[in-house]
């Protein structure tokens, strides 16, 4: 099973990406609430140079009010990932996939949320 949702960005630059991922996750209910900027961190902590990879932390809190309540320990599962990767030919947008996620936890009113979830990470990463 694909833990990921993906999509390859040509023609353009990481900080582009950036802008429109955020752009979109607005636009599908979620605010990034944490941010980290790997390649700054690698090079700073190990001194190892390499490719742009940052990590968005999104959330939709509706949702995720949701889940808490379902499963107060789901937290450890949030917030949803987004990474934005350079590679040789583009940038790559990578969104968990909350489904892959959630089945640890046998729960089916989280895996109804967690579809929910999926959904709106799709249309992110296909708008962007």
């Amino acid at each position: 099973m694909n833990f990921t949702i993906n999509r390859l960005i040509k023609d353009t630059d990481i900080s582009a990406v950036e802008k429109r991922t955020r752009t979109a996750l607005a636009a599908h209910g979620f605010g990034v609430l944490t941010e980290i900027d790997v390649k700054a961190t690698m090079k700073a902590k190990l001194g190892i140079d390499m490719p742009g990879y940052r990590i968005l932390g999104a959330c939709n809190p509706g949702l995720a009010w949701q889940a808490i309540g379902h499963e107060p320990r789901a937290g450890v599962m949030l917030p949803c990932n987004v990474i934005l990767r350079e590679t040789d030919t583009a940038v790559e947008v990578s969104a968990v996939d909350p489904v892959a996620s959630m089945l640890a936890i046998d729960n089916p009113a989280l895996q109804a949320i967690a579809c929910e979830v999926r959904s709106r990470l799709v249309k992110v990463v296909d708008t962007i």
